[in-house]
């Protein structure tokens, strides 16, 4: 998702018993060079770092407290070089994969913020701006709540009964969304305003205002196999 715009512009579904980091590495793929990825203390893994890194963009993860992470250089502005290695390699027989730690505090909260970077440079990224930047992680879950809560309401229940009709109602929602959140940037950007400043709730009004037609069928009706799917 992007930060600025709360764009998807890539998801993977799979079972409950699918984890988070499984379904992350189906879309890291849809990275590219000069953007910066943002993830939580959850994805963090030396493999899919490298697995992330070697798309080109920039990485800025949040890792775990208890993570032993040596200072192998201080820099000016407070961060440090260090080295991550593969969980299986206990002694560091292996060379690490080169990171730069930030570590910081936020007034009111309990505990000490741990990100890593692959920008080793402080003078392309300082510290003070990459722990301001990581702040906008949270504008994913902001988007969730867009998504499952006012786009879906607040009760939503899938309607099929079958797995691929659920699939295919879980992109309908992430493609309406999508849709809408297209609309609001280029509103955006004709009155020269933040996309974050205008109300995705508003937004969703207006286009429920223009849609007169409803879905002709419910997903129970037929099985997903024997009806055609839209592209």
């Amino acid at each position: 998702m992007e930060c600025g715009t709360h764009a998807v512009f890539d998801a993977a579904i799979g079972a409950l018993r699918t984890g988070e980091q499984t379904l992350a590495r189906a879309v890291l793929p849809s990275l590219r060079p000069g953007m910066m990825l943002l993830a939580g203390r959850g994805f963090y893994g030396v493999d899919l770092w490298r697995t992330a890194a070697a798309t080109g963009a920039d990485l800025l993860w949040r890792v775990r407290k208890d993570l032993v992470l040596p200072a192998v250089e201080q820099l000016p502005d407070g961060s440090y070089l260090t080295e991550i290695f593969d969980r299986s390699d206990i002694h560091h027989t292996r060379r690490g994969v080169p990171v730069r730690a930030v570590e910081y505090t936020i007034a009111g909260h309990e505990g000490v913020y741990r990100l890593l970077t692959t920008i080793l440079d402080p003078g392309k990224a300082p510290a003070a701006e990459l722990a301001a930047l990581y702040a906008q992680r949270w504008e994913f879950d902001s988007t969730l709540d867009e998504i499952k809560t006012h786009l879906g309401g607040p009760r939503l229940v899938l309607r099929s009964q079958h797995p691929e009709g659920a699939e295919q109602e879980l992109f309908g929602f992430l493609l309406v969304h999508h849709a809408i959140r297209h609309l609001m940037h280029q509103a955006a950007r004709q009155g020269d305003h933040d996309p974050d400043r205008i109300s995705f709730t508003r937004s969703l009004r207006v286009v429920r205002r223009q849609v007169t037609d409803q879905a002709a069928f419910s997903p129970r009706q037929t099985h997903p196999r024997n009806q055609s799917h839209p592209h």
